[in-house]
Protein backbone atom coordinates (compact mmCIF):
# COMPACT_ATOMS: atom_id res chain seq x y z
CA UNK A 1 0.00 0.00 0.00
CA UNK A 2 2.58 2.68 1.24
CA UNK A 3 4.89 1.73 -2.34
CA UNK A 4 1.47 2.34 -4.19
CA UNK A 5 1.09 5.73 -2.25
CA UNK A 6 4.26 6.99 -2.38
CA UNK A 7 4.49 5.91 -6.62
CA UNK A 8 1.36 7.96 -6.83
CA UNK A 9 2.59 11.05 -4.81
CA UNK A 10 5.98 11.19 -7.04
CA UNK A 11 3.29 10.86 -9.58
CA UNK A 12 1.44 13.78 -8.93
CA UNK A 13 4.39 15.89 -8.13
CA UNK A 14 5.88 15.05 -11.88
CA UNK A 15 2.41 16.34 -13.00
CA UNK A 16 2.51 19.71 -11.65
CA UNK A 17 -0.32 21.20 -9.69
CA UNK A 18 -3.60 19.27 -9.89
CA UNK A 19 -7.06 21.50 -9.22
CA UNK A 20 -8.19 20.89 -5.58
CA UNK A 21 -11.68 20.92 -6.78
CA UNK A 22 -13.45 18.07 -4.62
CA UNK A 23 -16.01 15.71 -6.54
CA UNK A 24 -19.61 15.93 -5.61
CA UNK A 25 -20.60 14.65 -2.64
CA UNK A 26 -16.76 14.47 -1.40
CA UNK A 27 -16.85 16.99 0.59
CA UNK A 28 -18.01 15.86 4.06
CA UNK A 29 -15.50 12.62 3.48
CA UNK A 30 -12.82 16.06 3.10
CA UNK A 31 -13.99 17.23 5.71
CA UNK A 32 -14.18 14.46 8.23
CA UNK A 33 -10.31 13.06 6.76
CA UNK A 34 -9.09 16.84 8.48
CA UNK A 35 -11.03 16.10 11.56
CA UNK A 36 -8.65 13.05 12.16
CA UNK A 37 -5.70 14.04 10.39
CA UNK A 38 -5.59 17.01 13.37
CA UNK A 39 -4.79 13.99 16.10
CA UNK A 40 -1.33 13.51 16.54
CA UNK A 41 1.49 12.39 19.53
CA UNK A 42 1.65 16.25 20.56
CA UNK A 43 -2.36 16.87 20.40
CA UNK A 44 -3.90 13.14 21.41
CA UNK A 45 -6.80 15.21 22.64
CA UNK A 46 -8.69 17.95 21.21
CA UNK A 47 -11.69 20.14 22.46
CA UNK A 48 -14.55 20.83 19.98
CA UNK A 49 -13.88 24.21 19.15
CA UNK A 50 -10.20 23.48 19.13
CA UNK A 51 -10.42 21.17 16.74
CA UNK A 52 -12.62 22.83 14.39
CA UNK A 53 -10.50 26.20 14.02
CA UNK A 54 -7.53 23.38 13.40
CA UNK A 55 -9.49 21.52 10.60
CA UNK A 56 -10.80 25.16 9.56
CA UNK A 57 -14.73 23.98 9.76
CA UNK A 58 -17.47 25.54 11.89
CA UNK A 59 -18.26 24.00 15.49
CA UNK A 60 -21.57 22.67 13.97
CA UNK A 61 -20.40 21.06 10.95
CA UNK A 62 -17.15 19.54 13.63
CA UNK A 63 -19.74 18.26 16.03
CA UNK A 64 -22.14 16.58 13.30
CA UNK A 65 -19.29 14.58 11.42
CA UNK A 66 -17.34 14.02 15.05
CA UNK A 67 -20.29 12.29 16.25
CA UNK A 68 -21.08 10.41 12.97
CA UNK A 69 -16.98 9.39 13.69
CA UNK A 70 -17.88 8.42 17.31
CA UNK A 71 -20.70 6.07 15.51
CA UNK A 72 -18.16 4.46 13.69
CA UNK A 73 -15.95 3.91 16.36
CA UNK A 74 -13.00 6.27 14.61
CA UNK A 75 -13.13 8.95 17.55
CA UNK A 76 -14.36 8.66 21.01
CA UNK A 77 -15.36 11.34 23.95
CA UNK A 78 -12.61 12.09 26.89
CA UNK A 79 -14.06 10.86 30.48
CA UNK A 80 -15.22 14.50 31.23
CA UNK A 81 -17.58 13.91 27.78
CA UNK A 82 -15.79 17.63 25.76
CA UNK A 83 -12.62 16.75 24.67
CA UNK A 84 -12.74 14.07 21.81
CA UNK A 85 -9.85 11.50 21.33
CA UNK A 86 -8.90 8.74 18.53
CA UNK A 87 -11.30 5.77 19.11
CA UNK A 88 -10.29 1.69 18.30
CA UNK A 89 -11.47 1.54 14.72
CA UNK A 90 -8.51 4.26 13.69
CA UNK A 91 -6.06 1.69 15.47
CA UNK A 92 -7.53 -1.31 13.86
CA UNK A 93 -7.30 0.05 10.31
CA UNK A 94 -3.79 1.02 11.22
CA UNK A 95 -2.32 -2.57 12.52
CA UNK A 96 -4.45 -3.87 9.54
CA UNK A 97 -2.64 -1.13 6.99
CA UNK A 98 0.71 -2.77 8.18
CA UNK A 99 -0.39 -6.07 7.74
CA UNK A 100 -0.94 -5.63 4.41
CA UNK A 101 1.85 -3.40 3.36
CA UNK A 102 4.36 -5.12 1.01
CA UNK A 103 6.99 -2.22 1.43
CA UNK A 104 6.97 -3.15 5.39
CA UNK A 105 6.92 -6.92 4.58
CA UNK A 106 9.72 -6.51 2.42
CA UNK A 107 12.09 -4.45 4.60
CA UNK A 108 11.58 -6.05 7.99
CA UNK A 109 14.08 -8.42 7.57
CA UNK A 110 16.75 -6.40 5.98
CA UNK A 111 16.09 -3.64 9.18
CA UNK A 112 16.73 -6.24 11.38
CA UNK A 113 19.86 -7.47 9.80
CA UNK A 114 20.98 -4.18 9.77
CA UNK A 115 20.67 -3.47 13.82
CA UNK A 116 22.31 -6.81 13.76
CA UNK A 117 25.53 -6.01 11.81
CA UNK A 118 25.49 -2.47 13.10
CA UNK A 119 24.35 -2.17 16.60
CA UNK A 120 22.53 0.69 15.45
CA UNK A 121 18.69 1.56 15.34
CA UNK A 122 17.30 1.23 11.19
CA UNK A 123 14.60 2.71 10.20
CA UNK A 124 11.92 2.82 6.80
CA UNK A 125 10.68 5.96 5.94
CA UNK A 126 8.78 7.48 3.14
CA UNK A 127 8.10 10.92 2.01
CA UNK A 128 4.72 12.72 2.54
CA UNK A 129 5.21 16.51 1.47
CA UNK A 130 8.33 17.73 3.15
CA UNK A 131 8.69 15.73 6.08
CA UNK A 132 9.48 11.76 6.26
CA UNK A 133 7.11 9.50 8.13
CA UNK A 134 8.50 6.34 9.96
CA UNK A 135 6.51 3.13 8.64
CA UNK A 136 8.74 0.47 10.52
CA UNK A 137 11.55 0.44 12.54
CA UNK A 138 13.93 -1.69 14.46
CA UNK A 139 15.33 -0.46 17.91
CA UNK A 140 19.32 -1.23 18.37
CA UNK A 141 20.66 -2.79 21.41
CA UNK A 142 21.69 0.21 23.45
CA UNK A 143 20.91 2.35 25.76
CA UNK A 144 20.57 5.27 23.84
CA UNK A 145 19.46 5.53 20.39
CA UNK A 146 16.98 6.56 18.21
CA UNK A 147 13.19 5.82 18.16
CA UNK A 148 11.87 3.87 15.85
CA UNK A 149 8.34 4.48 16.27
CA UNK A 150 5.72 4.10 13.17
CA UNK A 151 3.85 7.00 12.57
CA UNK A 152 6.41 9.50 13.32
CA UNK A 153 7.39 12.56 11.25
CA UNK A 154 10.00 14.72 10.86
CA UNK A 155 10.75 17.57 8.57
CA UNK A 156 12.65 16.53 5.58
CA UNK A 157 15.13 18.66 4.70
CA UNK A 158 16.58 18.17 8.34
CA UNK A 159 17.40 14.03 7.76
CA UNK A 160 19.21 11.43 5.97
CA UNK A 161 15.93 9.87 4.91
CA UNK A 162 14.27 13.01 3.47
CA UNK A 163 17.80 14.01 1.42
CA UNK A 164 17.95 10.98 -0.52
CA UNK A 165 13.74 10.60 -1.37
CA UNK A 166 14.41 14.44 -2.17
CA UNK A 167 17.42 14.02 -3.94
CA UNK A 168 15.74 10.68 -6.22
CA UNK A 169 12.35 13.32 -7.36
CA UNK A 170 15.26 16.27 -8.23
CA UNK A 171 17.21 13.77 -10.09
CA UNK A 172 14.42 12.48 -11.89
CA UNK A 173 13.51 15.88 -13.17
CA UNK A 174 11.13 17.23 -10.68
CA UNK A 175 11.17 20.03 -8.11
CA UNK A 176 10.57 19.09 -4.67
CA UNK A 177 8.09 21.41 -3.08
CA UNK A 178 10.45 22.16 -0.40
CA UNK A 179 12.75 24.08 -2.93
CA UNK A 180 10.28 25.26 -4.79
CA UNK A 181 10.87 28.95 -2.90
CA UNK A 182 10.68 31.69 -5.71
CA UNK A 183 10.40 34.36 -5.64
CA UNK A 184 10.76 34.25 -1.73
CA UNK A 185 13.45 32.36 -1.64
CA UNK A 186 12.10 31.00 2.21
CA UNK A 187 14.91 29.76 3.91
CA UNK A 188 14.21 26.47 5.11
CA UNK A 189 13.11 25.68 8.90
CA UNK A 190 16.13 25.55 11.52
CA UNK A 191 15.93 22.67 13.86
CA UNK A 192 19.80 22.79 15.04
CA UNK A 193 22.89 24.40 14.62
CA UNK A 194 23.77 22.63 11.15
CA UNK A 195 20.56 22.28 9.77
CA UNK A 196 20.84 23.26 6.02
CA UNK A 197 18.34 26.16 5.69
CA UNK A 198 19.92 28.01 2.58
CA UNK A 199 17.71 26.65 -0.43
CA UNK A 200 20.28 26.56 -2.88
CA UNK A 201 23.54 25.34 -0.34
CA UNK A 202 20.39 22.60 0.22
CA UNK A 203 19.74 21.58 -3.60
CA UNK A 204 23.30 21.34 -3.81
CA UNK A 205 23.02 18.90 -1.06
CA UNK A 206 20.48 16.87 -3.14
CA UNK A 207 22.50 16.96 -5.95
CA UNK A 208 25.66 15.35 -4.26
CA UNK A 209 23.14 12.90 -2.95
CA UNK A 210 21.95 11.91 -5.97
CA UNK A 211 25.54 11.62 -7.41
CA UNK A 212 26.77 9.38 -4.47
CA UNK A 213 23.77 7.55 -3.76
CA UNK A 214 23.39 7.76 -0.16
CA UNK A 215 23.09 10.60 2.69
CA UNK A 216 24.18 11.66 5.79
CA UNK A 217 22.70 13.81 8.70
CA UNK A 218 25.36 14.92 10.86
CA UNK A 219 23.46 16.63 13.64
CA UNK A 220 21.34 18.16 11.36
CA UNK A 221 17.62 16.62 13.29
CA UNK A 222 18.97 16.67 16.83
CA UNK A 223 22.49 17.63 18.38
CA UNK A 224 24.53 14.46 18.88
CA UNK A 225 22.61 12.23 16.68
CA UNK A 226 23.56 10.87 13.24
CA UNK A 227 21.89 9.09 10.35
CA UNK A 228 22.80 7.53 6.86
CA UNK A 229 20.45 6.62 4.67
CA UNK A 230 19.82 5.31 0.95
CA UNK A 231 16.64 5.07 -1.41
CA UNK A 232 14.37 1.85 -1.91
CA UNK A 233 12.97 1.38 -5.76
CA UNK A 234 10.24 0.18 -6.92
CA UNK A 235 9.76 -2.10 -10.15
CA UNK A 236 9.43 1.33 -12.43
CA UNK A 237 12.62 2.41 -10.70
CA UNK A 238 10.75 4.98 -8.37
CA UNK A 239 12.56 5.95 -4.67
CA UNK A 240 9.58 5.42 -2.52
CA UNK A 241 11.03 4.57 0.54
CA UNK A 242 14.25 4.86 2.20
CA UNK A 243 16.48 3.16 4.90
CA UNK A 244 18.39 4.53 7.53
CA UNK A 245 20.54 3.29 10.06
CA UNK A 246 21.07 6.26 13.14
CA UNK A 247 22.31 6.73 16.38
CA UNK A 248 24.71 8.91 18.93
CA UNK A 249 27.43 10.76 16.98
CA UNK A 250 30.05 9.08 19.86
CA UNK A 251 28.99 5.86 17.97
CA UNK A 252 28.61 7.32 14.09
CA UNK A 253 31.62 9.27 13.83
CA UNK A 254 32.92 10.78 10.85
CA UNK A 255 35.05 7.60 9.99
CA UNK A 256 32.66 5.46 9.97
CA UNK A 257 30.14 6.86 8.25
CA UNK A 258 31.01 5.49 4.66
CA UNK A 259 31.16 2.01 5.96
CA UNK A 260 27.92 2.57 7.54
CA UNK A 261 26.46 4.21 3.83
CA UNK A 262 27.90 0.73 1.96
CA UNK A 263 26.12 -1.08 4.39
CA UNK A 264 23.07 0.96 3.91
CA UNK A 265 23.13 1.15 -0.07
CA UNK A 266 23.63 -2.69 -0.18
CA UNK A 267 20.71 -3.46 2.33
CA UNK A 268 18.34 -0.86 0.41
CA UNK A 269 19.17 -2.85 -3.03
CA UNK A 270 18.40 -6.21 -1.44
CA UNK A 271 14.95 -4.58 -0.47
CA UNK A 272 14.63 -2.77 -3.70
CA UNK A 273 14.76 -5.93 -5.57
CA UNK A 274 12.21 -7.83 -3.37
CA UNK A 275 9.95 -4.90 -4.80
CA UNK A 276 10.85 -6.10 -8.56
CA UNK A 277 13.70 -3.34 -9.38
CA UNK A 278 16.30 -4.27 -11.84
CA UNK A 279 19.26 -1.75 -11.97
CA UNK A 280 20.00 -1.27 -16.07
Amino acid sequence: MAVKLARAAVAIRRQGPISSKPYTGTQSVRRAIALLKAFSDERPEWGLTEIAREARLNKTTAYRLLTALEAEGMVTRASQGDAWRLGNETIVLGALALRSNDLVTAARPELAALVRETGETATLEILVGEEVLIVDGVGGPSLVGAGTEAGTRWPAHATSTGKVLLAALLDNGGIPAILDVEPTRRRLRKVTSRTITDPVRFQRELERTAERGWAAAIEELETGYVAVAAAVRDHEGTAVAAISIGGPATRLTRARIPELARTVVRASDRVSRRLGFRPS
